[in-house]
């Protein structure tokens, strides 16, 4: 394809669309963020944000954020993942720091857990960031760098009692983390799995206070994490300080998982 005669600078990269000049220059890094409308999703975008990244957040339903760049995705459906990272590669560049967060719960005793409960946590939690991070993956390849970054969780490493699936999805992240360390790192592009303990939402906020302290004195720290010490790690895992750590489990938790 022959450019313009107009001369571009050559220490930069960019998006292309076929028969027009280049939409977006990526200098800045781009970051995307599944699920980051809100939570702890959110709250890393914000993180990501500030220390300089161009940041793309997903959303499936309602609103995008207010003053963050963002497309409609929903990670349960490959289709609309493409389509997702198309949107995102054609208005604001490649992503090169990709943190699959989407997720849900649904919990339940295991005796009364249904086939579907369990599915479907699986499917959003687990098959979600494999959809996503396969995507990634295409543009990855073409800068020959990046990032993969999982968010877990503590229960992952040591179950908790009426979260079969949800703790089984994210137990999942970890293999699945490693995998594409192993096969991708040859090309300057990690991959790791954060997981947080107990976290201050808006769900953990409405429990009495009595419960709220039953929880925290399983915890070391004898507190709550919030989510900006979840993001705070996320920044520094998506920096160049961090360009030699991959296939790593960090844990987020006060000490209540002891390293998984």
């Amino acid at each position: 394809m022959r450019l313009a005669s107009r001369s571009l600078p050559k220490n930069k990269t960019y998006a292309w669309v076929i028969g027009k000049l280049p939409l977006v220059s990526t200098d800045t890094k781009v970051a995307l963020v599944t699920g980051g409308n809100r939570g702890i999703g959110l709250a890393i975008a914000q993180s990501l944000k500030d220390a300089g990244f161009k940041v793309v957040v997903t959303y499936r339903s309602g609103d995008a954020p207010v003053g963050f760049n963002a497309v409609k995705m929903d990670v349960t459906d490959s289709n609309s993942v493409d389509q997702g990272f198309t949107d995102c590669e054609e208005k604001f560049g490649i992503p090169e720091v990709i943190v699959c967060n989407a997720g849900i719960t649904k919990d339940g005793l295991v005796m009364r857990m249904s086939d579907e409960d369990f599915n479907n946590v699986i499917d959003a939690n687990l098959n979600g960031a494999f959809r996503t991070a396969r995507r990634a993956t295409k543009g990855l390849l073409k800068l020959k760098r990046g990032r993969l970054i999982f968010i877990g969780s503590v229960v992952g490493g040591i179950g908790s009692a009426g979260q079969v699936n949800y703790s089984a999805s994210k137990s999942g992240l970890l293999g699945m983390a490693r995998s594409f360390a192993r096969e991708l790192g040859s090309r300057g592009i990690t991959a790791n799995v954060i997981a947080p303990g107990f976290v201050e939402t808006d769900m953990t906020a409405e429990l009495t206070e009595a419960r709220r302290d039953e929880i925290a004195k399983a915890v070391p720290m004898q507190r709550f994490c919030t989510a900006d010490e979840i993001a705070k790690v996320v920044s520094f895992i998506a920096s160049d300080a961090a360009s030699y750590i991959s296939g790593a489990l960090i844990p987020v938790d006060g000490g209540l998982g002891m390293g998984h």
